[in-house]
């Protein structure tokens, strides 16, 4: 019996270290037992690329915006890095309006497909936003420019609800 209780005491501790999830990566920081995205990444365009592995065709070279193309077997998607926090937030928030994904990071932003996104979060970090979807909206009117004549571009009239 002697030589049991030492391995029931070691065997109890293991369980319980396990049970609490020290050391096993099973848990994020809330607790909710998700495996967390890493650790946001940082750094310039080029480091950024490297980092999923894209060799980047350059658009926008300036000062505060650098943008490039970077592909992903059949799919293209857009890395972008800022110079400041505001302008990233100033353009995301612009782009927005068109629709689409945006992993946002610090200072950087990829576009592109939502399954894409999905696997550069796993490698850069950063969350998921989701752009306007315009296709869904009810445009009740004043939405399209007009011809002058009260009837918006694409035929249809602007006021329909409004009792004329």
């Amino acid at each position: 019996m002697r030589l049991t209780r030492p391995m029931l005491a070691l065997t109890g501790a293991v369980a319980v270290l396990a049970l609490a999830g020290c050391g096993s990566g099973g848990e994020d920081a809330n607790g909710d037992g998700k495996n967390a995205a890493p650790v946001m990444a940082t750094g310039s365009l080029e480091h950024l690329a490297a980092e999923v592995k894209c060799e980047p065709n350059m658009q926008t070279d300036a000062d505060t915006i650098r943008q490039a193309i970077c592909e992903k077997g059949k799919e293209k998607y857009v890395l972008a890095t800022f110079a400041t926090d505001r302008g990233q937030r100033e353009w995301i928030e612009t782009a927005k309006d068109y629709g689409g994904f945006y992993l946002v990071g610090r200072k950087w932003v990829a576009v592109g497909e939502e399954k894409v996104l999905e696997d550069l979060r796993g490698r850069l970090g950063g969350d998921v936003e989701e752009g306007i979807d315009h296709s869904a909206m009810d445009h009740g009117g004043g939405a399209h420019p007009s011809d002058g004549a009260g009837k918006e571009e694409g035929g249809h009239s602007g006021h329909s609800g409004h009792g004329g």
